[in-house]
């Protein structure tokens, strides 16, 4: 591949969640740069929120590229505002979707034996149950058409700690519930996986090796993780677009994305593909 810009994904729609900011709006910019017609979805429109980002700031960086980019304003944590996101993007982006990546995510970090069960709820409505609506909303126009990509950003809080004695890092026992969440998702990624491997979608899930600092991480940890303990965005987004295109034997995979890079010999690029 050269150094400019590549087109892998000319002709392509892709549905990309989460999108106002972080790994989300890094996702999607890349594939905008590559080609790919990009749905973006949140429930932040316009700037002004608590967080830097929104849907419309994402939309106009992937517009530069020269493709086209749509927001679709949903809150994912609720059945019915969900059920209308695939339906609306492929009526906004003229055809059926080709790449879905589930990158929205609810993390409420606390101790598991004080998170209430309105927590506890919300946190598996937005990482498991949302991912799994969205898939079943695509496949059948990916199954038909014989191919589709189908990408869960999924977190390293998945694992369970080794132990005793526990080693649990800088955010103590708070990711109990979030990542238990997490680990719904990728048994999910790898069932869907097996069961459309024969249809020609691949399903994989990857998370970051160390912390993305993006605005929400910035919020829940702050300065409580080294230099040494930080992933760049490019990195991660480097992951999940070539989880994006991957061939068919591609499937199935939980992963980090330094073991995806590794493993497929990749070159980070920037946001721009370049």
């Amino acid at each position: 591949m050269s150094a400019g810009r590549a087109r892998r994904f000319e002709g392509r729609r892709a549905l990309v969640t989460g999108a106002s900011r972080g790994i989300g709006a890094g996702i999607a910019r890349r594939l905008a740069a590559e080609g790919a017609a990009v749905a973006l979805v949140a429930r932040t429109a316009e700037p002004g929120g608590p967080l830097a980002g929104s849907l419309a700031e994402t939309a106009a960086l992937a517009a530069a590229t020269g493709s086209t980019a749509v927001g679709v304003v949903a809150d994912l944590s609720d059945p019915s505002d969900r059920a209308r996101v695939v339906p609306e993007a492929v009526d906004a982006l003229g055809g059926p979707i080709d790449v879905l990546v589930n990158n929205a995510a609810a993390a409420i970090y606390g101790p598991l034996g004080e998170l209430t069960l309105k927590r506890r709820r919300l946190m598996f409505e937005v990482n498991v149950h949302a991912p799994v609506d969205l898939a079943q909303g695509v496949v059948p126009a990916m199954a038909e058409a014989g191919e589709g990509w189908i990408v869960n950003v999924s977190s390293r809080t998945s694992r369970p700690w080794p132990g005793p004695p526990f080693e649990l890092g800088v955010t103590g026992t708070t990711t109990g519930a979030y990542g238990a969440s997490k680990a719904a998702l990728d048994r999910m990624t790898n069932a869907l996986a097996a069961e459309l491997a024969p249809t020609g979608i691949r399903v994989n899930a990857v998370a970051p090796r160390a912390a993305v600092m993006t605005e929400g991480a910035e919020a829940l940890v702050g300065d409580r993780i080294g230099e040494d303990r930080i992933e760049s965005l490019e990195h991660m987004v480097e992951a999940v677009v070539a989880l994006c295109c991957g061939g068919p034997e591609l499937t199935g995979r939980n992963a980090t994305s330094y073991e995806i890079i590794d493993e497929l010999g990749l070159a980070v690029r920037s946001l721009e593909g370049t």
